[in-house]
């Protein structure tokens, strides 16, 4: 968790925010959470009495703490796509918790904050139509199996072929990527695939998960890209959004690096590149 404080603190440090509008983050309701999630799940959560072999999936003991700073992620993301959607981007600098299903967690994550925020803003019919964008270095599983059947929400992940998770769901549109796949390779792909999935599902908003996993130094990521191809895959899907006056609301997903300075660094890449973009958006205007 360490990262996270000093995410925060390195966007004050480089003025990539104002304190002014860096919020903290509020807990999404019950309601809002079942929106996407199983109510007997949701409850299961909230009462500590998680099966056995849920609580092993997830991956970490349950706590009143767990519970208090999952519903925040979820917040968090949820006031970031309200936000977006005023100012062309905003942002959750924690969030991406793409392993949570309906009615179970998995790798890490309670709630599925992309999930819950897309059904929050469909309920409030400030959007009919999501695309997900994932670059964490792990399939979306939770999140493809969320939507699987919903024609409204497009899933689009790029992914290590032969990473966590070991048994993929489908998704809309899964690129699997070979082990050490580097920089060139990799935007490459992004480029013969992003462009089309805006075009053709026409969605009004995008989420972004902006993983620092891909990065060559990441202990799970298996894949090859440096901080310069890190950083030039967040100026493209922002580029792309902007070319087609989509709204992002970006997360940060995964990141694994043994220096925690390495995780924050591209992490603080995607912010970069997210303010960049909000100036581009309010000049386009």
């Amino acid at each position: 968790m360490e990262k996270y404080s000093r995410l925060r603190a390195a966007v004050l440090a480089e003025g990539l925010v104002a304190p002014a509008d860096l919020a903290e983050a509020p807990a999404a309701a019950w309601d809002e959470l079942r929106l996407a999630h199983a109510a007997a799940y949701v409850q299961q959560v909230a009462s500590g009495t998680l099966p056995a072999d849920v609580q092993r999936r997830i991956g970490f003991p349950w706590s009143p703490e767990m519970v208090e700073r999952s519903r925040r992620s979820a917040g968090a993301t949820i006031a970031a796509a309200r936000a977006a959607l005023r100012d062309g981007v905003a942002a959750n600098l924690a969030g991406g918790t793409h392993h949570a299903f309906s009615d179970r967690g998995e790798g890490y994550c309670i709630f599925n904050d992309v999930a819950v925020a897309a059904r929050v803003l469909q309920r409030e019919r400030r959007v009919a139509r999501v695309a997900v964008v994932d670059c964490d270095v792990h399939q979306g599983n939770g999140t493809a199996a969320i939507f699987r059947d919903d024609p409204s929400v497009f899933t689009f992940s790029m992914h290590g072929a032969r990473n966590f998770p070991f048994r993929k769901e489908q998704g809309d549109l899964d690129v699997e990527l070979a082990d050490g796949t580097g920089d060139a390779d990799y935007l490459a792909l992004l480029a013969a695939h992003l462009p089309r999935v805006l075009d053709q599902h026409r969605p009004d908003l995008v989420f972004y998960l902006a993983g620092a996993d891909p990065y060559a130094g990441d202990r799970l990521g298996r894949l090859a890209l440096t901080f310069d191809g890190l950083r030039a895959r967040d100026a493209y899907v922002f580029a792309r959004c902007l070319d087609a006056r989509l709204p992002v609301a970006v997360v940060m997903s995964g990141g694994y690096a043994p220096d925690v300075g390495d995780i924050v660094r591209i992490h603080l890449q995607t912010i970069a590149e997210a303010a960049a973009h909000a100036t581009r958006w309010t000049a386009a205007a």
